[in-house]
């Protein structure tokens, strides 16, 4: 059967995606999620065994079933739990262990992939399947993981006779200084994940260092500027690139992002730069990224202020009205956020502000209240507290009623926000 790779947290943007390409490229896959989500049900209907918990019992079943050789577990998890029973009984039984960056590389080797890498705090997942798009209507082979469900194919892929893997390269916990790739895509750089960069100059180094393992990179001019980057190995992107406009894609950041989406195809397949602006003009999106839910209601994963502000900008393309249900993305980050947020939400006409989804929350810090946040929020913006529960989903019927654009705007996983509105507009779409 090959090597046995059990993934722990399968059910993670970055491990779910790694586990399908694994099992297609000839491993033998299980794993494990501490709750089951939309993503654990996507992998299981895609032919991989898993199972919810993560307890000692569990995964001795799985070993005694097959021997483990590998265990590659995701970031969050010896963060939240040190003594996790699943990397305990690993260390217990000679079994390897690594974060998803080792399991990657070994795939890359086993079959001579060279990366093609998109980079940046804004933006990854969407320009990634933006590129697995371009190069599928181009019908060249790509390997390739992005961090969402996409309609036009899985989440993650080994193409047979692929000689580049397109993947979207988070700098959570550092894990893209773990790859050199061929080429790399920068998509903007602002700060986050505050907690692994303390301050705003921690952040730009890595990203330095991160361009430095790249034999190539492409990058707008104020992101190049903005990191103070040697440029002997990058494609700088004008700031205002006239072919951003030919881009009929809604929201400026989208067109952007896929402005670098083309450069790139354009350097790998030679494809021209006018064929693959039709190509990207027809992309129609990923999961979670400004995705219709029903009539006017729409779903994103947006948690900074800079994306936050950037998707309601998008959403205003589309409607005047428009409404926000906001799930800010960990405690953590509030503390660094509050005092960012200033105007953002003033072009909504309403905001419906939720506790903030709870995940690797520095114990010694206060939970902000949902009050307290929209306190930091400049006067002219409309803002109340709300909770997932039929008052709020009877306001949201309401709105769409007058013809509003709800937009719910939520970073989380399962029992997010997202999947709350999955469940209280079924069968709506």
């Amino acid at each position: 059967m090959g090597m046995h790779i059990y993934f722990s947290g399968i059910g993670g943007t970055g491990i779910g995606p790694l586990a399908l390409i694994a099992k297609q490229a000839g491993f033998t896959v299980s794993g494990s999620d501490k709750q089951q989500s939309q993503y654990t049900d996507y992998l299981q209907n895609h032919g991989i065994s898993l199972h919810i918990g993560q307890t000692t019992e569990q995964i001795a079943t799985e070993h005694a079933t097959e021997p483990i050789d590998w265990l590659v577990y995701s970031s969050a998890l010896p963060l939240e739990q040190p003594d996790h029973p699943e990397l305990r009984f690993a260390g217990e039984h000679g079994i390897k262990t690594s974060k998803r960056d080792a399991c990657i590389n070994e795939v890359l080797g086993a079959k001579q992939l060279s990366m093609l890498a998109v980079a940046g705090t804004h933006g990854k997942t969407t320009t990634t399947a933006m590129l697995v798009w371009l190069f599928k209507e181009l019908q060249q082979p790509l390997s390739y993981s992005v961090g969402a469900k996409i309609p036009f194919g899985d989440m993650g892929h080994y193409a047979p006779g692929s000689a580049y893997f397109a993947y979207e390269c988070d700098e959570f916990d550092r894990n893209f200084l773990q790859f050199h790739p061929k080429m790399s895509l920068i998509t903007s750089v602002d700060w986050d994940h505050h907690e692994i960069y303390p301050t705003r100059d921690d952040y730009k180094t890595a990203f330095r260092q991160f361009v430095s393992q790249s034999e190539h990179v492409i990058a707008f001019e104020k992101d190049v500027t903005y990191l103070a980057l040697e440029t002997a190995n990058i494609t700088i992107v004008s700031d205002d690139d006239p072919y951003i406009g030919h881009i009929k894609l809604a929201g400026e950041h989208n067109r952007r992002n896929a402005r670098l989406a083309v450069e790139m195809a354009k350097h790998v397949s030679g494809a021209s730069v006018d064929t693959l602006i039709e190509i990207i003009s027809r992309f129609p999106g990923s999961s979670r990224r400004f995705e219709k839910i029903t009539d006017n209601l729409y779903s994103d994963y947006a948690h900074t202020p800079e994306e936050v502000a950037a998707t309601i900008q998008m959403a205003r393309e589309l409607s005047d009205n428009v409404v926000v249900v906001y799930e800010p993305l960990t405690d953590r980050r509030q503390h660094f956020m509050k005092d960012l947020y200033g105007s953002i939400f003033e072009p909504a006409k309403h905001v419906y502000w939720l506790p903030s989804y709870l995940a690797r929350e520095d114990a010694s810090q206060t939970i902000l209240s949902p009050a307290e946040l929209i306190a930091h929020l400049s006067p002219n913006t409309v803002a109340e507290v709300a909770a997932k529960n039929d008052a709020l989903r009877s306001k949201i019927v309401n709105h769409l009623t007058q013809g509003d654009l709800v937009l719910c705007i939520a970073g989380g996983g399962g029992k997010s926000l997202d999947e709350w509105i999955r469940q209280a507009f079924a069968g709506k779409a």
